[in-house]
């Protein structure tokens, strides 16, 4: 599996706040989806709020 380092924001109470997480995927689409898991289940979105703006394998 690879590592890969995805960046983007989310909408908050306060506007947009960023994001930069480093997760291990066997590929870039698995790596978006977790992303997009986890995320909108640790601040309670949807994934429609959430913007991923980059994807990079490390």
């Amino acid at each position: 599996m690879s590592q890969f380092t995805v960046s983007g924001q989310f909408q908050s109470r306060d506007g947009y706040s960023s994001f930069e997480t480093s997760i291990e995927a066997p590929n870039e689409n698995v790596a978006r989806d977790h992303v997009l898991s986890n995320i909108g289940s640790q601040h309670g979105l949807k994934r429609t709020q959430i913007e991923i703006s980059e994807v990079t394998a490390e």
